[in-house]
């Protein structure tokens, strides 16, 4: 966010004009920005603070449309009043300045630095852990802008704290470059403070990690749940600092991977248990800037905005998942395997501990799939404590979901839930051992539509096997789920195999020959 808000400034926005490189090749929208560069520097800090909730009286004048100066994005607009009506101001004026700030970014990547994103920075250097090569070649090369904005801001940080110890959570393939790119300059300023990495990124990617290019960069890196891990890596670090004659295989490393003689080890010798979730307490905001993010509807859709439009309190009601089959999913890794579910009254606690910390009642339960048993127990025990929230999660469509538990759910704040039909074919359902049919599904999301909680459908296609009809299938069933207005948004992923999941490692089971073995 710190970047984000560094680069769209006033004098973040007067700089990145200054160093556009515009030629023969830049695209008409490209000059066109350019040329009303005056209009984007005079009108960015009064958005900024529109879409962080400060400015609200500003969404009239946007709303008037002569206001914000238009790229090519605007070019897309459809009829508005159909989405937010004559009254729906604020959510007007909040999509037409995401549509301004998205015309800035796209002259960004094509003028100024082509892996700019808003949510995701050089994620193609990220997508493919098979070899380091490219990414180690793109941190040979001199920093880009982008990296000298988040240079400045970490170096302040740095200086201002000087850790013994960095940790860097690398959640996504987006991420990567980044935390590479911070680590350097961390490891050449100040290569006393140990770094290490950990996250959803280098748990899935990099448990085979050999490259011992990689710890240039870290110290170390930690695997699945993060608590005791850290621990026992700032055992090791004060005691280094304490006695420098212990031996490597004295000290105790939970799922660590570091340099040892010159080669990649995996050290896991600590006998300390992990952290059960009744244990690892309630999550901290405090340090961060919580009156700083921005708010932004992308796309026109009630649901789809939940991602990016307002703030929400994270929870989890339970580790992993009840369920643990579908082919897909890297089940035999402990994030999804170790099913551990945090009692109701527990989550109730938390839920009050944050709503007090953080002024907000929002809540996203980030579960792999929220069990519908514990969303009874928790709706009952919210319900009990006579808490106003406001809550979503992801889940199964279960046949346990039934029109009472529905109206259950409704009546304790739950307004949405976003779940995987995955391929709406039961052949491929059934091939995916994914535990629901389609006209399971269809009853399902009809229960939570009448109860009034709108339901997003995770979807994929190319999964192995699937043909070109099934997907005109899938297609057409799922238009008519929107028809019958079962359901309010969906959104198609591509297949991807991971090396953790049953298609990844009986690949023959399903007719897969994988390309490449080497990490």
């Amino acid at each position: 966010i710190e970047v984000i808000l560094k680069l769209f400034s006033k004098n973040g926005l007067q700089d990145l004009f200054d160093n556009a490189k515009i030629d023969s090749s830049t695209s008409d929208n490209s000059k066109r920005i350019l040329a009303l560069q005056e209009e984007y520097i005079k009108t960015i800090d009064a958005v900024i603070a529109f879409l962080q909730g400060k400015n609200p009286t500003l969404a009239l004048q946007i709303c008037q449309e002569d206001f914000l100066p238009e790229g090519s994005r605007f070019a897309q607009l459809e009829e508005l009043d159909w989405a937010f009506g004559t009254m729906g101001t604020q959510d007007k004026a909040k999509h037409l300045a995401t549509l301004y700030l998205e015309d800035i970014s796209d002259f960004i990547v094509e003028c100024v630095d082509a892996n700019f994103g808003f949510s995701r920075y050089a994620e193609r250097l990220g997508r493919s852990a098979n070899s380091f090569d490219e990414l180690y070649e793109a941190l040979q090369e001199e920093p880009t802008y982008i990296d000298k904005v988040l240079l400045s801001i970490l170096i302040d940080r740095i200086e201002a704290i000087l850790p013994t110890l960095f940790l860097i959570s690398v959640p996504f393939p987006g991420n990567l470059y980044s935390a590479f790119r911070c680590a350097q300059w961390v490891k050449k300023n100040y290569p006393n403070i140990k770094i290490s990495m950990g996250g959803g990124f280098p748990n899935t990617e990099l448990r085979s990690l050999s490259d011992v290019r990689v710890f240039e960069f870290f110290d170390f890196i930690t695997l699945d749940d993060g608590e005791m891990p850290i621990e026992e890596l700032i055992n090791v670090i004060t005691s280094s600092v304490s006695s420098q004659a212990q031996s490597w295989d004295e000290k105790q490393y939970k799922r660590t991977l570091l340099l040892e003689n010159g080669r990649v080890v995996y050290k896991n010798n600590s006998i300390k248990p992990d952290y059960k979730q009744s244990q690892v307490g309630t999550p901290d905001y405090s340090d961060l800037l919580l009156d700083k993010y921005i708010s932004v509807i992308e796309i026109v859709n009630p649901m789809h905005r939940m991602w990016s439009d307002g703030r929400w309190n994270k929870l989890t009601m339970a580790h992993g998942c009840y369920w643990g089959k579908c082919t897909f999913c890297d089940i035999s890794l402990d994030y999804v395997k170790i099913y551990e579910p945090v009692a109701a009254n527990l989550l109730c606690d938390r839920i009050e501990e944050m709503i007090a910390q953080t002024g907000e009642n929002g809540f996203h339960f980030v579960d792999e799939a929220a069990p519908p048993a514990l969303m009874r127990a928790l709706s009952l025990e919210i319900l009990r404590r006579k808490l106003a929230v406001t809550w979503w999660t992801n889940i199964r469509f279960e046949k346990s979901f039934t029109k009472d538990l529905c109206l259950l759910l409704k009546a304790s704040g739950c307004i949405a839930v976003s779940g995987g039909l995955e391929v709406a074919s039961d052949r491929l359902l059934k091939l995916i051992d994914k535990g629901v049919t389609v006209e399971q599904v269809a009853k399902v999301t009809r229960n939570f539509t009448e109860a009034g909680v709108m339901v997003h459908s995770y979807l994929m296609y190319g999964y192995p096997s699937q043909t070109v009809q099934e997907t005109v299938d899938s297609l057409e069933m799922v238009r008519q789920l929107f028809e019958v207005g079962v359901l309010q948004s969906g959104f198609w992923h591509q297949f991807a195999m991971t090396a953790h999941s049953p298609v990844g490692m009986y690949p023959e089971k399903y007719g897969v020959i994988k390309e490449t073995e080497v990490i």
